[in-house]
């Protein structure tokens, strides 16, 4: 459903107000047609007693009060219509219990106003911190075009344990995706880890395999450690490069998905030589290898986390990713990397039987 943001709204502000803005008004109008309709005989006026508490699920303070002394005139202006019940017992308990509500429901409005604005602010830190770690994805750096889309797994949050980066660098355009074992706070602090590394060390090392190395002390050094840590803690990812001379691309796999070149001549996977995840580096004998490929004219590289090939349908199929790009851009090939991007992430969420409760990031880059 398309998002209208405030700014595009041309409504007028009493109508951008949902229906439970509207609800206590509503409640009042009833309440009087009610006491209309039965000319005084039944004392409707109690029912006036919740409407308050609906005014502070979304009025602010002053408003819930001023619904609460309106329902209190009322309540007086329809007992003294009736003869002999406006000192009686059972309406003064109603006065006294008309003013107790309105109290509370005045507090409970303040308190809602309260964590609202505090959830606003907490909200804007998020986003200041997410544009931070992944900045939007250049649409083109030197001979690459690129784009890419990220989405948290968990409701409510904009940053999780997904990662991805593009940089032009001396020795070419280089990017990494990631996924990090883990969710939570653990997770974002080693996103961030692997992140500001890379941003660094990519325009240092000469060497993609050396890179990985460098990345891979990141993890080690500057991940969460101690009782709060995660001590299989470890970090999936794809290492690239598109040299200076063009027509290839260059690969280091850290046990994370292999990329799919996406062409005129159909979807494939390119074959990479895996080793072991940032993190369990020092498991292994030896260092990581880089595999070159050729990348022909129209030729799209997709990579992807497993938040999108885990992603299952109502009968508990994973999101085949490789088949559906085959399908999709077969025969015509895809024409540009948003293309790519686009139609995986729609086709994702199309397949997906409910809300996905892992982080989803795709990344796709072409020469030309």
């Amino acid at each position: 459903m398309p998002h209208t943001s405030p700014a595009q709204d041309r409504r007028p502000p009493l109508l951008r107000q949902g229906w439970i803005w509207w609800l206590p008004f509503a409640a009042v109008l009833l309440d009087v047609a009610a006491e209309v309709a039965v000319h005084g005989r039944e004392p409707v006026s109690f029912l006036l007693i919740g409407v308050p508490p609906i005014a502070a699920a979304a009025h602010g303070p002053r408003g819930t009060a001023l619904f609460a002394v309106v329902c209190l005139g009322l309540q007086l202006l329809f007992a003294a219509r009736r003869p002999g019940h406006f000192h009686e017992q059972h309406h003064v308990a109603m006065y006294a219990a008309m003013v107790a509500i309105g109290i509370v429901s005045t507090v409970l409005a303040r308190q809602r106003e309260r964590t609202r604005a505090h959830l606003i602010r907490a909200n804007s830190v998020a986003e200041a911190m997410q544009k931070t770690l992944l900045r939007l994805v250049p649409r083109r750096l030197g001979p690459v075009r690129a784009a890419g889309f990220y989405s948290a797994g968990e409701g409510g949050t904009l940053v999780g344990g997904d990662l991805y980066e593009v940089c032009a660098t001396p020795f070419g355009v280089r990017a990494i995706i990631g996924d990090v074992r883990g969710k939570g706070l653990g997770a974002v602090q080693t996103v961030a880890a692997v992140l500001g590394s890379f941003r660094v060390s990519a325009h240092e090392w000469q060497s993609l395999t050396h890179l990985a190395e460098r990345l891979e002390m990141s993890v080690t050094r500057n991940s969460p450690a101690g009782d709060d840590g995660d001590p299989e803690l470890f970090v999936t990812a794809l290492l690239l490069e598109f040299p200076p001379s063009g027509g290839e691309v260059r690969v280091v796999d850290r046990g994370h998905p292999p990329p799919i070149v996406v062409g005129p001549k159909g979807a494939r996977r390119l074959a990479t030589a895996p080793a072991l995840p940032l993190g369990l580096g020092e498991l292994s004998g030896g260092a990581a290898r880089t595999t070159v490929h050729a990348l022909e004219p129209g030729e799209v590289l997709v990579m992807h986390t497993d938040g999108v090939s885990e992603a299952r349908n109502a009968d508990g199929v994973f999101y085949p990713v490789l088949e559906r790009l085959a399908e999709r851009f077969g025969s015509t090939g895809a024409r540009a990397p948003e293309d790519v991007v686009s139609f995986v992430r729609t086709d994702t969420e199309d397949w997906a039987a409910e809300s996905e409760e892992d982080d989803q990031a795709v990344l796709a880059m072409t020469l030309g």
